[in-house]
């Protein structure tokens, strides 16, 4: 792989990262936020995989590196999937034992 193609996907490797950052503030603790990981894959999908897809077809890419570059971009989505449901467990947690709290005091 080229210099010029590898300083490429770092950029576009440091943009997803970005979006992800961007996506994580807009979940809310209270859950139900399928949404953000549907927004944040469907971005990847129609930003990042034709630019990848258009490397390949002249040649800049193998098949190889654009598959694996792409597994990099989903599992992205797969670790915002998981920061969620850690900030929607934290949430929770912290809910319960504000409530017990509340109870306990009466």
């Amino acid at each position: 792989m080229d210099d010029s193609v590898r300083k490429e996907l770092e950029t576009l490797k440091g943009m997803v990262l970005n979006w992800k950052r961007g996506f994580l503030g807009w979940a809310s603790p209270e859950g139900d936020n399928e949404y953000v990981i549907h927004e944040f894959s469907d971005e990847i999908q129609q930003q990042v995989y034709p630019f990848v897809r258009r490397m390949v077809e002249t040649g800049y890419l193998t098949e190889s590196e654009a598959k694996e570059f792409m597994n990099f971009c989903y599992s992205q989505v797969e670790d915002l999937r998981r920061q969620l449901e850690e900030m929607e467990t934290s949430h929770n947690t912290e809910e319960s034992e504000h409530k017990l709290v509340e109870s306990s005091s009466y």
